[in-house]
């Protein structure tokens, strides 16, 4: 897991390797952190996950729950199939915010 905060807007979480009982833990410390602040949203990409099991959903469910709470959005990037099927099957899909290739493919870049 990685945090890049730069932008106080839209802070980014990306998440690789395996996200379950093991793991969880230091995201949903990172993620309650990042939601202490207020952001309007909060991207998580899930670019490199290769594994997830009910805890590291949860996680993901617990910072939608926070996020309503406190007006931040949850936004997922680079959703790996599998995810997107156990998403979709728990329903938890139609809670979240994803960005799709072509947003990402509109989103501007930085100067050099």
């Amino acid at each position: 897991m990685s945090i890049d905060d730069s932008d106080s807007v839209a802070p980014l979480v990306t998440v690789a390797g395996d996200l379950d009982f093991t793991t969880a833990l230091p995201l949903r410390t990172a993620l309650d952190h990042l939601l202490a602040a207020r952001p309007p949203t909060i991207v998580l990409d899930f670019g490199g996950l290769l594994f997830i099991d009910s805890t590291g959903l949860a996680v993901i469910v617990h910072a939608w729950r926070e996020g309503r709470q406190n007006d931040t959005v949850i936004r997922l990037r680079a959703v790996p199939r599998f995810l997107e099927t156990i998403l979709d099957i728990t329903g938890v899909s139609g809670l979240l915010a994803r960005t799709t290739r072509e947003d990402e493919c509109e989103r501007p870049t930085a100067p050099a």
